[in-house]
């Protein structure tokens, strides 16, 4: 069967060029700012293609689940991934807020590599103790954190210079005033 446009077709007469409804999904997947909706126009742009072909892409996808829209406009529309509300979006991994699992990522800590892990992974057992002594001294810090959690510090002294200063900018964390010794746990929400 020949065709006007030269554009080859596949047996069942369709454009074998086809966009999958995937190849609209990664324009999604590609943005900097996973939270900003994309118009049909966006999409257009991305994966070159007609406005009909990408509103047809964007239906399947709604149409499946994979994406949600709403009208903003007489005649304009918004298409975005869905994130719903939930534990899984609202917590990390290992169960802690968002907010206190990304400072701990985000943390000022010496090192790469998997000294910085180790690292991390003692600042956040500190968090934890804190969290469930909401009264603690930095002795306490050292006797009960340091020994399971050196993050490859040969001293407690040289452990606690490292970690201290991060701890303080978790959420939650209340750091003794100047010349104070007891560190308060407020919540880590």
């Amino acid at each position: 069967m020949g065709d006007p446009d030269g554009r080859p077709r596949n047996d069942d007469g369709q454009y074998a060029d086809r966009i999958p409804p995937e190849a609209v999904l990664e324009v999604f997947d590609e943005r900097t700012d996973l939270g900003r909706p994309l118009t049909a126009s966006d999409v257009m742009e991305a994966v070159d293609c007609s406005r009909r072909t990408a509103h047809n892409k964007l239906e399947t996808l709604v149409d499946r689940g994979r994406l949600k829209t709403r009208k903003v406009g007489a005649r304009s529309r918004v298409w975005w991934v869905p994130m719903e509300r939930g534990t899984d979006h609202d917590h990390g991994d290992d169960g802690r807020p968002l907010a206190v699992a990304n400072a701990i990522e985000e943390a000022s800590l010496p090192g790469s590599g998997p000294t910085l892990e180790a690292r991390r992974a003692a600042l956040s057992a500190a968090y934890d103790y804190l969290a469930a002594n909401p009264e603690a001294k930095k002795a306490d810090f050292l006797r009960d954190v340091y020994h399971d959690h050196p993050a490859g510090y040969e001293s407690a002294e040289s452990w606690w210079n490292a970690i201290q200063p991060a701890l303080k900018g978790l959420p939650g964390v209340d750091p003794p005033a100047e010349r104070g010794h007891l560190w308060h746990f407020l919540g880590g929400d």
